[in-house]
């Protein structure tokens, strides 16, 4: 133990399996795993898992066999960490990627536009929406509004047409007054002349 005030605890407590007891454990898992099979109530999952832990335990045999950089790069895929064999979790930040049809991807872009609106976009197109019904409703003068503005246009047009009645009206007794005046001149005209 090194003297002095700062220790590194590091390594200190490594405790490594016996390949017995790997085996042990190994014989076990297939045995429970036969035993599930016969009774029915291994779930198609669980057999997708158990086909393909017995493919990677035959791709790591054969990489021990072809090198010691395919057995690290092997060995990365098959460990799991944790409670991860036991527990099927999902990172939502883990990307990846995945080959997809052309086809299949621009009916998926088209669906999330549809569906994938903020509030703010979704009340703006709502608020569109809702003026341009409005307009048609106010065009075919089903609104309130549109028969108040109806009713107006149909005074205004009355009192327009009252107004040029009476500019007829006064143009006419203004001709027929000057035809009037023109008689009493030519007449006065008439007597003096004639």
């Amino acid at each position: 133990m090194p003297r002095g005030k700062y220790t590194n605890h590091k390594g200190r407590n490594r405790r490594f399996t016996n390949p017995e007891e790997l085996e042990e454990q190994r014989k076990r898992e297939e045995k429970e795993k036969r035993w599930r099979a016969e009774r029915g109530e291994e779930s198609s999952e669980e057999e997708e898992e158990a086909a393909g832990d017995k493919k990677k335990q035959l791709e790591n045999e054969a990489s021990s066999e072809s090198g010691s950089e395919s057995e690290s790069e092997s060995d990365e895929d098959v460990k799991a960490k944790g409670v991860e064999k036991l527990i099927q979790v999902e990172n939502p930040n883990r990307v990846q990627k995945k080959a997809k049809k052309l086809s299949t991807l621009n009916e998926v872009v088209n669906q999330n536009v549809k569906t994938e609106l903020s509030r703010k976009e979704r009340e703006e197109l709502e608020k569109q929406r809702a003026t341009a019904h409005y307009q048609k409703l106010h065009a075919e003068g089903k609104t309130e509004e549109a028969r108040a503005d109806l009713a107006r246009l149909a005074i205004i047009k009355q009192q327009r047409a009252d107004a040029a009645k009476r500019r007829e009206d006064e143009k006419k007794a203004k001709e027929a007054l000057q035809q009037k005046k023109t008689e009493q001149t030519q007449k006065a005209l008439g007597k003096k002349t004639t």
